[in-house]
Order: structure tokens, then C-alpha cells, then sequence
């Protein structure tokens, strides 16, 4: 399912700085968030022509929240280690996060999967619309356990690290 998103990202950063080739890297790349658009379509597609609704509609639905989402931070964190590996670009510096920035950063980090799940919970219902009813649109009901699931134990890390945020690192020492 998610493999033509792998290939497009990998084979488009691969031209871009493996062979060089920066106009056909960025044309794969830019095939990256079609897959999206297909994957939905072909889904509702299928549904509209008669099929029962199966696990994978409603995985297709689920993946398709996610990758709305962090795909562009995919992409950017992809395009950051290709231009290090093949590209010479510099390593950037590491975000120091402690105290209030930790706190920031983990928030922020649930509140994104909080609305990666609210668009994958949305489609999954828009597509139990499409099939009529709950009874037929069963099989797509069931990735709302795993997506729950995730999201309340992901709620772990920013309440403890609001408990706990960590210190600043303490300055080093010269011996004299």
C-alpha cells in the first residue's frame, strides 16, 4: 500500500542528488502527494462500483490522514539526509530541547497526530457514508481501534515531559 510513495520519494531524491538530475528528482518528488490523491480515488472508485468494503478501504482512508499530515515532513527529513549523503550539504545543528521548548515540541509533535487522526477518522466515515450504512461500513470501522489506540498512549510523552521537561545541559568546564 504504501510502496509507490516509497519508490517516488526514494527515485526522486536519488535523480535529484545520486545522478544529478534536479529537474527529474523534483518531478518525482511532486508525484509524491498524487499517490495520495489516486489512493483515495481508486478507493472510492471501488466502493462506488459495488465492492464490499473491505479492511484495506478502510486502511487506504486511514493512510491517507497520516500521510496528509507528515508527508511533507517526510519528505523534507528524506531530502535533508540525501543532500548530507550525496550532496555535501552540512550537517544542521541538533534543537537543543529542554525546559519550556521541550514541553513546546511535545505538544506540538500529539497535536499534529491528533489531526492526522481527525482527517483519518473523517475519511473513514466519509467513506461508511458512501457505503450507506453502519452494517456494510463494519470493515472500515476497524481502524478506528489501532488510530485510538495510538493517539491515547502518544499522549504519554507530552504529559510527562510537562511533568518532567529536563534541564539545560550544564556548560562544560575548562580545567585550568
Amino acid at each position: 500500500m504504501t510502496t509507490p510513495f516509497w519508490v517516488f520519494l526514494v527515485g526522486g531524491l536519488t535523480a535529484r542528488y545520486a545522478a544529478g538530475r534536479r529537474a527529474l528528482g523534483g518531478a518525482l518528488l511532486l508525484c509524491v502527494p498524487l499517490i495520495d490523491v489516486v489512493l483515495l480515488g481508486a478507493t472510492v472508485l471501488s466502493i462506488r462500483a459495488g465492492a464490499e468494503p473491505t479492511v484495506w478501504h478502510g486502511l487506504s482512508a486511514a493512510y491517507l490522514g497520516i500521510t496528509v499530515v507528515y508527508g511533507h515532513r517526510t519528505i523534507r527529513w528524506a531530502d535533508a539526509k540525501f543532500a548530507r549523503r550525496f550532496g555535501g550539504a552540512a550537517v544542521p545543528p541538533r534543537p537543543e530541547l529542554y525546559g519550556r521548548a521541550a514541553v513546546a515540541d511535545a505538544w506540538k509533535s500529539w497535536f499534529r497526530f491528533l489531526l492526522a487522526y481527525a482527517v483519518s477518522v473523517g475519511l473513514i466515515f466519509g467513506l461508511v457514508v458512501l457505503v450507506g450504512t453502519l452494517d456494510k461500513g463494519a470493515p472500515l470501522l476497524v481502524w478506528l481501534n489501532p488510530l485510538t489506540k495510538v493517539l491515547i498512549y502518544s499522549l504519554i510523552w507530552p504529559m510527562v515531559t510537562t511533568v518532567w521537561p529536563g534541564r539545560a545541559p550544564e556548560p562544560v568546564k575548562e580545567d585550568q
